[in-house]
């Protein structure tokens, strides 16, 4: 019962982190910084060493974002873009691109 509970604590912080978040805000910043790279919807990157952004996981894109800003990743074109980023953008372009669908996999 308790890990039950452990559980059901640990869903719903991750939920509420997620609600937090604001997509529509995540899309119009994407549209002035993500999409000459990835694509308006994070499907159509422009390089191949530039990733799909689509429907990968909020708490993953977050992470990444983070990291970039904070020096924990390299890749200098990435981290001017991170750098500028407020948390609130990072989470909400996170929910923007976590929300889209992916070409590279079925979402059920």
């Amino acid at each position: 019962m308790r890990r039950l509970l452990v559980l059901s604590v640990a869903f719903g912080c991750a939920l509420a982190a997620d609600a937090a978040a604001n997509a529509e805000n995540g899309k119009a910043k994407a549209a002035q910084i993500c999409a000459a790279c990835h694509g308006a919807d994070g499907n159509k990157p422009s390089a191949p060493d530039q990733p799909i952004l689509a429907g990968q996981h909020y708490d993953y894109l977050v992470r990444a974002l983070t990291d970039y800003k904070i020096g924990r990743r390299s890749n200098p074109i990435m981290k001017g873009f991170a750098a500028q980023l407020s948390k609130q953008e990072i989470e909400d372009l996170a929910a923007w691109f976590a929300g889209q669908k992916s070409k590279l996999h079925d979402q059920r």
